[in-house]
């Protein structure tokens, strides 16, 4: 059986649950309301599993905070043995516009010190990562805004994008990172 490891970007705890940089933690909270399943505490993350089209699905979100995600993306990679190009990692991007998704296959880390983690643990930045933009156009500082709380008007249109990011999550399981960025992208 095929296995895939999806991992959202966050930190743990009550203090950073509606902040801007746990778009990652908030997509996969969906994702396991909607198929009724539970995290569970474990080494290094809390986790998930189940099953959709014949594949294991994993869903991670890391408890190391996010500069230290890449210990427990590698972690569960070797663990659950999950092949590189079944994993997708979920983070949010200062640098799109707010509620704009971009699927891609390798690339830079733009500044995110969660992909910056995990490319040093994984040795490559040659994984599949989706990404949510949250652009600041105001004057803060970006580690500021990005551990700011989402905004009333942010959070409407916040739960109407959901849908399209959860589609592009089980597109990639269920056809891959190639044919799922033709769709998406």
């Amino acid at each position: 059986m095929n296995k895939f490891l999806i991992t959202g970007l966050g930190n743990p705890g009550c203090l950073y649950e509606k902040t801007r940089h746990n778009f990652g933690f908030f997509i996969l909270d969906q994702i396991a309301k909607k198929n009724l399943i539970f995290f569970i505490k474990k080494k290094l993350g809390f986790i998930s599993e189940f099953t959709f089209s014949g594949k294991k699905i994993f869903l991670l979100k890391p408890s190391t905070f996010i500069n230290n995600s890449g210990l427990s993306v590698k972690y569960w990679m070797i663990k659950k043995k999950v092949l590189l190009k079944n994993v997708l990692i979920i983070s949010d991007d200062i640098y799109l516009n707010f509620g704009k998704f971009r699927l891609r296959g390798k690339g830079g880390n733009g500044g995110h010190n969660g992909l910056k983690s995990i490319e040093k643990e994984i040795g490559t930045s040659n994984y599949a990562r989706l990404r949510f933009g949250i652009k600041n156009f105001s004057n803060k500082r970006i580690d500021s805004y990005v551990l700011e709380n989402w905004k009333r008007e942010e959070i409407n249109s916040l739960f109407t994008k959901l849908d399209e990011g959860i589609k592009i999550i089980f597109s990639f399981v269920e056809n891959g990172l190639q044919k799922t960025m033709n769709l998406f992208n």
